[in-house]
């Protein structure tokens, strides 16, 4: 019996994310007493596979074929399932990302698993094996209980702390049988965004909203981020309007984000926002309106104009 977490990389690298899930499934395994087997999908190092037992991995598994480059969820499930069958993993945990949110479902039917998504802590109790995440948008949290042999759940990021281990994790290559039908997509191009940090990324986010009252106001949030280098944001008004573009989108219906530090600038704070960056660490508002229900959720508040605060923390940023 085992752990089994699948672990992504970007071009190569691992993330914070990617140790982060690491150290939860180790924590995992302590408490009942078993393993912790990592896979890789892609074209990795040694060395930076290696770098997963520094978090508490014991195996990892590198299944480094080509044909996995277009990240077709119905091949990565279908090399996940059997390298859990094979690890006879009681437990199977991947990052509540895009990619891991679309395979997590497709394993959890090929192992006739439970599944449980946005999972925010370890385990409340391991038997029966009951998991916590946050409902109704961050409000509320629920205890769910998963009765099958086999548990798969999908981990919010930032919820757990990087816990460094001695562990020396042997890397092995993986080879797993896949049917050539499961690979039904083609990648023709590929662009990808440069010169900024990505939300998904960013440990700090900058995000403003109809309170900006201009697209033409965001300079100050662009010198701000670039110091900080933090990700820019908005709330969804504003890219209704425009004034940014959808991708910077938070909240409910947008991206939905868990950065160590959020400053709402102009966000009134309405409930399908606060839904998508609840998870943030701090979240510092900036709001003349000082009945705004974003200084609920906030740990810091400013009471007063965003066009006047903003040109003060770039000088605090400064001086710093």
């Amino acid at each position: 019996m085992s752990i089994l977490v699948y672990t992504e990389n970007w071009d190569g690298k691992f993330k914070k994310l990617s140790y982060e899930l690491v150290s939860y499934a180790a924590a995992i395994a302590k408490q009942i007493g078993t393993s912790v087997t990592a896979i890789s999908i892609g074209n990795v190092s040694d060395e930076e596979l290696k770098s997963l037992g520094n978090y508490g991995a014991n195996k990892v598994l590198n299944l480094a074929d080509e044909k996995y480059k277009s990240l077709d969820n119905k091949a990565i499930s279908s090399a996940v399932s059997s390298a859990a069958t094979a690890e006879d993993a009681s437990v199977v945990i991947f990052a509540h990302t895009n990619l891991g949110k679309a395979i997590a479902p497709r394993v959890s039917v090929k192992l006739n698993a439970g599944l449980v998504s946005g999972v925010t802590a370890l385990p409340v109790s391991y038997d029966p094996f009951v998991v916590k995440k946050k409902v109704f948008t961050g409000k509320a949290f629920a205890n769910v209980k998963i009765d099958t042999a086999v548990k798969v759940i999908t981990f919010s990021q930032n919820s757990f702390e990087i816990i460094e281990s001695d562990n020396n994790a042997a890397v092995e290559t993986y080879s797993p049988s896949v049917d050539d039908a499961n690979f039904s997509t083609t990648v023709k191009e590929t662009n990808k965004v440069t010169g900024q940090v990505l939300l998904s990324d960013a440990e700090i986010v900058v995000s403003g909203g109809r309170g900006m009252k201009s697209g033409d106001n965001w300079v100050g949030l662009e010198e701000m981020a670039d110091l900080l280098g933090a990700g820019l944001a908005c709330s969804r008004p504003v890219s209704d309007e425009g004034w940014r573009s959808h991708g910077e989108h938070v909240g409910q219906t947008g991206k939905i984000i868990a950065p160590n530090l959020y400053f709402a600038f102009g966000i009134s704070g309405a409930i399908q926002h606060l839904g998508g960056v609840s998870s943030s660490k701090v979240i510092v508002a900036i709001n003349k309106d000082a009945e705004a229900p974003i200084f609920e959720a906030a740990d810091y508040g400013i009471i007063g104009d965003v066009n006047k605060v903003i040109p003060q923390l770039i000088e605090g940023i400064k001086e710093m």
